[in-house]
């Protein structure tokens, strides 16, 4: 590296955070792609400055816990497939009125599926990182600093709950044992149970978590294909009530007892929940530390588990509406798939043990999510973005994120307790899925920018054509917007008023944008300190090891400055680091980053 030149160090010089590809290169770059602190002329700083440290975590995975791509294939599959397959069709139809228009949005949602899978795929293999949208906000929003980290954080971790897969687990349990209740506490206690035994399971014994994972996975196909060969029984015939003649006119729109009739608003939410059911296609991204060859192991398991679930979902809406008349379907609610059993089975013990397997098939959802979002709480927690980060971060005891899976469990109890009893599963769902369109906005509008700004140096293994990104790009702000258009019917149809739940989605973005400004501004300014996260990532062992500094501004001052203010760069700099490598253009898999902010307000 480069001799330094005697130029002044001020404060200012201390909120950066640079990106350092080798330290012995000239050619260092001063990106804020994630990096090292370097001084103005591009040397370590703050290499040898004794800092207050709070503490030390780390973090290696054996390769006997790493994900190959089966492990990932199912991590996908047990996310998709979920409540949201037997659930939601009751209310798609409530919403549309249409036969036909229902199988089209099944369908057309499986090819807007593709079409954002391929842009997380070049993001994915990019930076294959762990904390899936949290490291592409901050790759393409890098100002104001930290922001769209901030505002990722709160909505991953204030809607990143499993509410509405534990409440439909809870729902289905009762109806296998014969007592179909509406949502009320009987159902939300079992929810409870279930997202305790699986976050329990998961800190515990991770490898038996995900042995069941995938274990529900195949059981989940076995579900749908059952359900799908039992619809085209009903079709030729074979079933205990009249034909529904669902059929004969198929692309009608039609307005009945509780369905039909609810305008731009209905279809919006009616997409917003098809939407919900396909939601998981991304989950591997956001546990890309953890899987073997990520970038292969990705690039043929996303792939084939959308393709797969696409085909099954349109197969068992079919099935449904062989055996289901259209009022009986817009009034199933969560149940539906158990009052498809019920047509096509009668009430024999048979037909009640049918809902046991969809409820079965709801708690490998909730495996697959709490699994994938405890290590997103986990990368946001050794980033120091939470408060007590130390803590969420922690692998203790178990060599697990115990402390992230208890967040998880905290928000997704929380959700499905403070909800007064009655239609809180639709709400949960659109509430859950809403604030997404929002951040797909961000994330699909940030990779055409850096796609087409050559001084970005993009670089992926995969790319996302143009015209599949801008389709991506509109069916989401679809359904970012229309949800705030008035519905044609009752404005509180559901239960609460129409605009709940997009209001309620899009003020936890801007209270992201409030956590920010007290993070990065008000509390250091307050408390007179900087903190500082300091996260080595060796590529030879894979051991990750993060470092939390809470520094005491008048102490760093005095170092760095001296008490005349006229210290040098030369002065104060010592060894920090003597070989990284990485990528410059977006981020290495070996790297040290420093996060400083506080010290002068900006």
């Amino acid at each position: 590296m480069s001799s330094p030149s005697r130029s002044s160090l001020t404060r200012g010089d201390l909120d950066k955070k640079f990106y350092i590809d080798d330290a012995s290169d000239d050619d260092a770059v001063d990106s804020e792609a994630a990096g090292i602190m370097l001084d103005s002329d591009g040397s370590p700083l703050l290499g040898g400055t004794e800092l207050f440290v709070d503490g030390v975590q780390k973090y290696r995975l054996p390769e006997s816990r790493k994900i190959g791509v089966v492990g990932a294939f199912f991590l996908i599959l047990n996310k998709m497939i979920g409540t949201g397959i037997f659930s939601t069709p009751s209310s798609i139809f409530a919403s549309t009125g249409s036969v036909g228009i229902c199988l089209l949005m099944w369908a057309a949602a499986g090819l807007l599926t593709l079409s954002g899978l391929s842009v997380y795929l070049e993001f994915g293999l990019a930076i294959p990182r762990s904390g899936g949208e949290k490291n592409y906000l901050e790759r393409i929003f890098r100002k104001p600093r930290y922001l769209a980290t901030s505002v990722f954080a709160v909505q991953m971790i204030l809607l990143g709950f499993s509410s509405g897969n534990s409440l439909a687990f809870g729902r289905y349990v009762l109806l296998a044992a014969g007592h179909p209740l509406p949502d009320g506490w009987p159902a939300r206690g079992i929810a409870v149970l279930c997202i305790t035994f699986v976050v329990t399971l998961h800190a515990v014994l991770p490898k038996w978590g995900l042995r069941l994972t995938n274990t529900l996975g195949v059981f989940k196909v076995i579900v749908l294909l059952l359900i799908v060969f039992s619809g085209l029984a009903a079709l030729a015939g074979h079933r205990l009530v009249p034909d529904p003649h669902n059929f004969d006119e198929p692309w009608a729109v039609e307005k009945g007892d509780g369905y039909g009739g609810g305008g731009a608003y209905a279809y919006a939410t009616a997409m917003l929940q098809v939407v919900y059911s396909y939601k998981g296609w991304e989950n591997a991204n956001y546990v890309m530390g953890e899987l073997k060859n990520p970038r292969r192991t990705l690039s043929i398991a996303a792939p084939l588990a959308v393709v797969g679930v696409t085909i099954l979902y349109v197969l068992a809406n079919v099935a449904f509406f062989a055996a289901i008349p259209k009022g009986e379907l817009a009034k199933s609610e969560v149940i539906v798939a158990g009052l498809f059993f019920r047509n096509v089975f009668g009430e024999s013990t048979a037909a009640r043990c049918l809902p046991a397997l969809v409820a079965l098939s709801n708690i490998g959802n909730v495996l697959a999510v709490s699994f994938a979002h405890s290590r997103v709480n986990q990368e946001l927690a050794k980033e120091g973005v939470l408060p007590w980060s130390q803590f969420w971060a922690s692998n203790k005891p178990f060599n697990t994120p115990a402390a992230s899976l208890l967040l998880h469990w905290l928000i997704t109890v929380i959700v499905l307790i403070a909800p007064p009893p009655g239609a809180a599963y639709n709400f949960i769902v659109n509430l859950y899925t809403y604030p997404g369109a929002w951040i797909n906005t961000a994330v699909t509008c940030g990779l055409i920018y850096l796609q087409w700004n050559e001084k970005e140096n993009w670089s992926s293994p995969w790319h996302t054509y143009l015209p599949i990104s801008i389709i991506y790009l509109l069916l989401n702000l679809f359904l970012a917007i229309t949800p705030f258009i008035p519905p044609n019917n009752d404005w509180n149809a559901d239960g609460y008023p129409y605009y709940a739940f997009p209001l309620v989605g899009t003020g936890v973005l801007f209270l992201g944008g409030l956590y920010w400004a007290l993070w990065t501004k008000v509390w250091p300014r307050i408390g007179g300190y900087t903190v500082v996260a300091e996260r080595i990532i060796d590529e030879d062992t894979g051991e990750e090891v993060v470092r939390y500094n809470k520094v005491s501004v008048k102490k760093l001052e005095g170092e760095i400055l001296g008490e005349d203010g006229d210290n040098t760069v030369e002065e104060v700099r010592q060894p920090l680091l003597r070989k990284q490598g990485g990528q410059s253009g977006n981020g290495g898999p070996e790297e040290v980053v420093y996060q400083t902010f506080g010290l002068d307000g900006r």
